[in-house]
């Protein structure tokens, strides 16, 4: 088991966002490494798309929903391939994973990354499947972590952070004027953004009702992402009168060029893991200004290197906005303090060492059982 490992991917996810670049970034940089990597999803997820184009394998499955096709498709493919360690990402996956590996007589082990904090059900099912079914568990943040054993009281031994690395030399600091004039947009005045799903969560309508409560002095807004809240985003810009100043980009691809745009990154979330965005808008060196909820406080402290807001509070919201827009020096500084503690931290060969060894470890053990 010294050299090369067989990975497997799951995710049943037929969304855009943090976690499917996570798994990504994941993938390639263990196939630069040596190991051989696929990733299995449904064959019209955004995922499958992006693996192919990054020359990953993808195996199309019918895994969107937790229905027998599903499970019978993923038991037949793990009869028919072998793979040393199987990473499931969300929890349709890890379902159909788990039962498919309990049905199998020498199922390789099964690790579960949490990339959320939603609340786990408390029930049976749910014990056996964070027990019994799972080698490992990975969460992308200690506070995470730290949830699943002081609140559900799961195994503190079988659950590993490992936070969700970038690559610091690729996001750094550039030319705003720069940037946007690549983009189309205007070189002068304030711009801020966001770049996230467009889920409620993410708290992109109260960053509209921010924009609107700041009148003349609201600056331009650009929106990075797509999601099931759009059309109701699209409706609160035109009722609000923010045609002029807001942009739906859409999905990107490469996200770097649209942060660099920016004078000030904002994430108002409600529920959060590690957001990836937020670590990408830090090592690009911008102002950021966030709420403390999840991970947040393990990337940034506040005043230090971003300035945190209550969650759902459109006043706190609106006042943070005003004052970083209006002192340089204070953006300067805060973009500065992000940029060095990203770099100090959050590094992606970080996560690649501790994933390529945590799955070397599983294996080793797993194939010293086999015998």
């Amino acid at each position: 088991m010294a050299g090369h490992l067989r990975i497997l991917h799951t995710e049943a996810s037929c969304g855009w966002g943090g976690q499917e670049i996570r798994i990504l970034s994941e993938a390639s940089g263990l196939i630069a490494r040596g190991h051989e990597v696929a990733i299995a999803c449904p064959a019209h997820a955004p995922i499958a798309l992006a693996a192919l184009e990054q020359g990953i394998e993808v195996i199309a499955l019918p895994i969107e929903k937790k229905r027998l096709p599903g499970l019978f498709a993923m038991r037949a493919l793990l009869r028919r391939r072998r793979f040393d360690v199987i990473n499931t990402h969300s929890s349709t996956d890890t379902w159909l994973v788990a039962l498919s590996c309990a049905s199998l007589s020498d199922a390789p082990p099964l690790v579960r990354t949490r990339h959320i904090s939603t609340p786990i059900p408390r029930t049976r099912a749910n014990r056996w499947l964070y027990g019994r079914a799972t080698a490992r568990i990975v969460t992308t943040g200690e506070a995470m972590r730290r949830s699943l054993i002081d609140e559900y009281g799961f195994d503190g031994a079988r659950i590993e952070s490992v936070p969700t690395g970038i690559d610091t030399a690729l996001y750094s600091p550039g030319d705003p004027a720069e940037a946007r004039a690549a983009l189309g947009l205007r070189v002068d005045g304030r711009v801020i953004g966001i770049v996230a799903t467009l889920r409620k969560a993410k708290g992109h309508h109260l960053l509209l009702a921010s924009l609107a409560a700041m009148g003349d002095d609201a600056p331009d807004l650009l929106i990075v992402g797509d999601g099931p809240q759009r059309p109701m985003l699209e409706e609160q810009v035109d009722r609000l009168g923010l045609r002029a100043r807001v942009r739906f980009a859409g999905n990107q691809t490469d996200v770097l060029p649209w942060l660099r745009a920016l004078d000030v990154f904002v994430l108002p979330t409600l529920h959060e893991g590690v957001p990836q965005a937020l670590t990408q808008a830090m090592s690009v060196g911008l102002c950021c200004v966030t709420t403390p909820v999840g991970g947040i406080p393990e990337l940034a402290d506040d005043g230090e290197s971003a300035v945190f807001v209550t969650p759902d509070d459109v006043d706190a919201l609106t006042a943070a906005l005003r004052r970083v827009l209006a002192d340089d020096a204070l953006r300067a500084r805060l973009g500065r303090n992000a940029r060095a503690r990203r770099v100090a931290g959050f590094d992606r060969n970080a996560m690649l060492d501790r994933m390529e060894a945590l799955f070397r470890s599983l294996a080793q053990r797993h194939a010293v059982r086999a015998r």
